[in-house]
């Protein structure tokens, strides 16, 4: 293993992943469709949040918000921490917290399309056919031969969207939220 992604592996403090549903469970049913259900990750990112778990609001909010079991531990000194649905799978979604706030949600794969229509898997030129206002495309932090490219919203609203790319090419994750958070590398590192 290089030094490389030795330094690769200690400095990311992401979130853990939750475990997947047992297969007998049944899907979430989609947003809307009965109280308390959580919503389906396909169609349910948008600029402002995720489903009905709005960007801003407080960790209680966002509990009842989603209607269902959130799982992680808060900081206790109102620093940044994570919480997922313990249904998902590795792809996410992931609630950023900080100060209290809901403020970034993450996505590391699977089908689940980011505000505007882009997906993990795809490459530059198709990010940049999607999103002609998004920034140029800056070195990765971490991934030699990676890409970051942030996109402002089109809505109007404060939120970024920002895409990692690998040395690959193709969009590894990408996650939606305020600054500065939306731009924390490391997650909670």
């Amino acid at each position: 293993m290089s030094l490389l992604a030795v330094l690769l592996v200690a400095c990311q403090r992401t979130p853990p992943a939750p475990t997947a549903a047992p297969a007998s469970a049944e899907p979430a049913a989609p947003s809307g469709s009965s109280a308390g259900a959580a919503p389906v990750a396909t169609g349910d990112a948008d600029w402002q949040g995720y489903g009905p778990a709005q960007l801003g609001i407080d960790v209680e909010q966002l509990r009842t918000a989603w209607g269902q079991e959130l799982q992680g531990d808060a900081a206790a000194d109102g620093g940044c921490y994570y919480l997922s649905p313990p249904a998902r799978t590795e792809a996410g979604p992931f609630f950023m917290l900080e100060g209290n706030q809901f403020v970034r949600y993450d996505v590391r794969g699977g089908d689940a399309p980011a505000p505007g229509g882009g997906k993990v898997g795809m490459d530059l030129p198709q990010l940049q056919a999607l999103y002609p206002q998004a920034e140029q495309p800056q070195p990765h932090k971490y991934v030699e031969g990676g890409k970051v490219v942030r996109v402002p919203a089109s809505d109007g609203s404060q939120s970024w969207l920002v895409f990692e790319l690998g040395a690959d090419g193709k969009v590894s994750s990408w996650r939606v939220g305020l600054p500065p958070q939306v731009d924390y590398v490391e997650g909670c590192g």
